[in-house]
């Protein structure tokens, strides 16, 4: 295993969570096609993907956690934007803080913020 590459979001107006996600993540998608946009966040791959039957009644079953150096400003920042509110900024142990959003399609979003992150080689 080599870890993590891409978290997919299904959305029911590509076009539109397009213009929403790049506002959110502040950056533009790199991939941009009918089909797909994918960005790229410091080398992680945000994609997303037009459902054939949209709903906002998603699942909260498995959350990708994106890092932040911020995370009450990014919480903040998400929620400014149009998430909604799941889980605001909360300690989970030593200096490690989770928090959670939808997005105006029902995918939750997580950030974390962990100064002990490293990536292995």
């Amino acid at each position: 295993m080599l870890g993590l590459r891409t978290t997919i979001y299904k959305v029911g107006d590509l076009q539109v969570a397009k213009d929403w996600y790049a506002k959110a993540f502040q950056i533009a998608p790199y991939f941009d096609e009918s089909f797909y946009v994918g960005f790229s966040i410091k080398g992680y791959e945000l994609g997303l993907q037009q459902e054939e039957h949209p709903t906002t009644d998603k699942p909260e079953n498995v959350v990708s956690y994106w890092g932040v150096l911020d995370i009450k400003d990014t919480y903040a920042h998400f929620i400014q934007v149009g998430a909604t509110m799941l889980e605001a900024p909360y300690n989970v142990g030593g200096e490690l803080m989770v928090a959670t959003v939808k997005d105006p399609w029902g995918n939750c979003i997580g950030l974390i913020y962990n100064p002990e992150f490293k990536l292995e080689e």
